[in-house]
């Protein structure tokens, strides 16, 4: 039986939000700082890059422009801060709370396009904005109650989730004269210095960790990153953004049972309550957003 390409990206896609919902429980299972779990992530991903990169794309890379490198550095910044706080949010709050808070970024991205490019916004995507934001703050309030530090986590995962948002709006020009190789192997490689000299300042050690966590450093390199994040990249050639968008909403499904089963962590009332809201609110805002005339830049919503 013959499968359609786009029958083959639905495939892809699903296969890929099984790997990026492995991301937070990895984190969650190593010892290590998380500037230190996301700096060997992005290491190991990018020297695992370097060989395609050789290879095949290395015109590629003496024909970028300044301009391009400029922007393409800037965005890898953006995505290490990302990794930095989102990780060191789950030493905070449970998968459940950080991952949902995450999947926020369709919202900052549009606070960013309408400062930046002007775009506008929909009535019926404004309402899901601000359901999608009634329900992080329901998270927050039930996690504030159960413990204040909790709410610390919370506010770290959203922090990280504007700081991806910048690596989207910085890239977004670069991705369009890149192939996606190259750029990603830029972003990447950027992401990584920045991670090592961040790690310098703070006097974090690079070694000596146990043989569980360097397992866990080359299983993110290759399942949420070079995996995940590649076949959705992949796969946005052939199907609608629309339908990028909406899986990475089940994101957050698979890595709360991930966490009930390989970490006990359960959910409590408000988590239910809020996490369903967050993610209707995302599916009207998504739905319409991404029906928003054709100038309207399409973008991908990828965090794992």
């Amino acid at each position: 039986m013959a499968y359609s390409q786009q029958q083959k990206s639905y495939l892809a896609i699903a296969i890929a939000v099984a790997f990026i919902s492995t991301s937070a429980v990895m984190v969650k299972l190593t010892s290590a700082p998380a500037s230190i779990i996301a700096m060997y992530r992005l290491i190991i991903a990018t020297f695992l890059m370097l060989p395609i990169v050789i290879l095949r794309h290395r015109g590629d890379l003496m024909r970028v422009s300044k301009s391009d490198w400029v922007f393409g550095s800037l965005a890898g910044v953006s995505l290490a801060f990302h990794f930095i706080l989102w990780f060191e949010s789950l030493n905070y709050t449970s998968v459940a709370s950080s991952v949902v808070l995450v999947t926020l970024q369709p919202l900052f991205a549009f606070i960013g396009t309408y400062l930046f490019f002007k775009e506008k916004l929909s009535w019926p995507a404004m309402i899901g904005g601000i359901t999608a934001i009634a329900g992080s703050i329901v998270i927050g309030w039930g996690d504030f109650r159960l413990s204040g530090i909790a709410l610390v986590g919370d506010m770290l995962a959203l922090t990280a989730c504007a700081m991806v948002t910048g690596y989207l709006l910085f890239g977004q020009n670069v991705r369009k004269r890149l192939d996606l190789i190259p750029y990603t192997f830029i972003v990447y490689g950027i992401a990584a210095v920045t991670l090592i000299l961040y790690n310098i300042s703070l006097t974090n050690p690079f070694t000596g960790y146990p043989g569980s966590d360097w397992m866990m450093f080359g299983l993110l390199a290759v399942f949420p990153t070079l995996l995940g994040h590649s076949l959705l990249n992949w796969s946005v050639k052939w199907v609608s953004v629309n339908v990028i968008a909406m899986s990475i909403l089940f994101e957050p499904i698979g890595a709360s049972i991930l966490a009930y089963f390989l970490l006990g962590e359960t959910l409590h009332l408000m988590q239910w309550i809020g996490g369903g809201i967050i993610l209707t609110g995302l599916f009207l805002f998504t739905r319409t957003y991404n029906r928003e005339p054709k100038h309207i830049h399409q973008k991908q919503t990828i965090q794992g």
